[in-house]
């Protein structure tokens, strides 16, 4: 069993050393690691002609004593992972993966389980070829920590908004360098909020920046455009996967997806129209939302419910001291509206019935200290889509402006009496979206609707994409806003060299359980600090 204690990262030299001494899976009997019989051995075969895994590997929903671990290759092949509770893969385990086809862009994934509590598990994910089985794919290798059963230190670390607003991977500058920053800290996990793409936002190959230097990209066929096709968006998380950044961190920190409007395109409910938007050929808003959900649920390494084959929102339980409830409130909203109406209905749903039902009874069941809900888009601050018909503001997340509880605010509402009413604690909320950093507290004394207890809501982004900011605030749940760093005014979509990319970490203490929130920056300077004690 490896020390808990000792220092957790995975040094790329010994990541590089893994993926040598994996090279024994082409001297194992094939009947011990590929589909079918036989005992011969398997025959070296000229990389070059072996299946590739170009994007390298990673785990997710890493909860209880299950990870899912993801990768892709790039023909027919089948998945094969082996893990081991010690960094020389001593008493190595192997799982026989699914295939990975053309159906699925060639990713897999495997859904360990029995896994030890507390626990450093060091992997490595191959592929058979399914044309040649003497052919495997070099190994990608990984690591994770499972969730703890006693009381332990946690770290997590959240943000959202990746390669938005044309800002893609230049090398010159280091491509997607924040992910190496948060990689260095060795967190437990890592929520992304959303926006894990920007399939509407086509990258150029050349910007010029305000100094009249230039922004070089990475480009491919599929980011040169907005994407439509599945093949598309697809390719849109394949880039992604071409900055090295992103990919050391995905093979070292655990990942918890979740998604917002981006992932198909900007500020999408029932009501979009593309009718006047002359980039899209395609303009039939669910034939767009169906391919993008299959581009997400192949590239996230996301937990399948049994209750709904597509459903994002979860239950992340992470030991005594956590539980995490990632939300959706994308894929069950009522078509983006003026969003002030007095009664519940069909244009004020944004969670939903079931999501709504769910989400309290898991936190009224959590006997975690912390209940961290994950969000795509914050509670209080305005986020607007236009004119409606009637010249009237239209309104892309909760709030709607000052005064009572009206629109999709009633779920929240609704939300926030449960909460209060059962008498739970430690409630806290982590989000992204709106490209700039802060920390909220929404306070009742301060509130139109006051039936709640306070508590804060921590909001940190963009990653790699624009940055924009601050947004106006609305005072339905007595939002305050107690600090925050965004652009100079008259200053937006700045690039991240200018240093405005930011992410969030919570640190959760074994012993006095009590929370600490840091907001950071690209550099990994903590830009704000407080501390919480648990009550009850």
């Amino acid at each position: 069993m490896s020390n808990p204690n000792e220092p957790r990262r995975l040094s790329r030299r010994k990541i590089i050393m893994l993926g040598a001494a994996a090279g024994g899976l082409a001297a194992l009997p094939s009947s011990r690691l590929v589909f079918g019989q036989g005992t011969a051995p398997a025959i070296a075969t000229a990389d070059s002609q072996r299946p590739q895994m170009p994007h390298g590997t990673m785990a997710g929903d890493v909860a209880g004593d299950r990870a899912i671990l993801w990768g892709r290759t790039d023909r027919p092949s089948r998945m094969m992972v082996e893990w081991s509770t010690t960094e020389s893969m001593r008493d190595v385990r192997r799982v026989r993966g699914p295939l990975a086809l053309d159906l699925s862009d060639f990713s897999a994934r495997v859904d360990l389980h029995g896994l030890p509590a507390g626990q450093e598990i060091f992997y490595r994910v191959s592929f058979v070829d399914a044309a040649d089985l003497r052919s495997t794919s070099a190994p990608r290798a990984g690591r994770f920590r499972t969730p703890p059963a006693d009381l332990r230190d946690v770290t997590f670390q959240w943000s959202g908004d990746t390669a938005g607003q044309g800002w893609g991977i230049n090398p010159e500058w280091g491509g997607m360098r924040i992910y190496e920053t948060m990689r260095r800290a060795n967190p437990d996990f890592f929520i992304h909020c959303g926006d894990t793409i920007y399939a509407d936002g086509p990258i150029q190959a050349e910007v010029r920046l305000p100094d009249g230097t230039l922004w070089k990209n990475v480009v491919t066929p599929e980011k040169s455009k907005v994407a439509e096709t599945l093949a598309e968006f697809r390719g849109a998380y394949k880039y992604n996967l071409m900055d090295e950044n992103v990919r050391r961190f995905h093979a070292e920190v655990p990942q918890i997806w979740q998604w917002d409007d981006h992932e198909v395109t900007n500020n999408w409910s029932g009501s979009k129209d593309l009718s006047g938007d002359a980039r899209y050929t395609e303009k039939r808003v669910p034939l767009l939302i169906a391919r993008a959900t299959r581009a997400f649920l192949e590239y996230a390494p996301l937990r399948s419910s049994p209750d709904e084959a597509e459903r994002v929102y979860r239950h992340i339980p992470y030991g005594p001291l956590l539980d995490v409830f990632v939300i959706d409130m994308r894929s069950y909203r009522g078509p983006n509206t003026h969003n002030r109406q007095a009664e519940p209905g069909p244009e004020t749903e944004y969670l939903g019935r079931e999501q709504l039902r769910w989400l309290k009874q898991g936190l009224l069941a959590s006997r975690a200290t912390w209940k961290i809900i994950a969000s795509d888009m914050p509670i209080g601050l305005l986020v607007g889509d236009g004119r409606d018909a009637q010249g009237r503001d239209r309104f892309e997340a909760v709030a709607n402006g000052n005064g009572p509880v009206l629109g999709r605010e009633l779920e929240i509402a609704e939300l926030l009496r449960s909460i209060k009413h059962n008498g739970i604690r430690n409630v806290a909320w982590v989000t992204a979206d709106t490209h700039y950093t802060g920390a909220h507290f929404y306070d009742p004394a301060k509130a139109q609707f006051a039936d709640f207890d306070g508590f804060w809501e921590f909001m940190s982004g963009p990653l790699h994409a624009g940055t924009f900011g601050p947004n106006a605030v609305d005072d339905t749940f007595g939002m305050q806003v107690v600090w925050q760093k965004a652009p100079a005014a008259g200053q937006v979509n700045l690039p991240p060299s200018a240093g405005m990319q930011f992410y969030g970490e919570v640190k959760i203490d074994g012993r006095s359980r009590a929370m600490t929130v840091q907001l950071k920056d690209l550099s990994g300077a903590t830009l704000w600090q407080r501390s919480f004690d648990p009550q009850g």
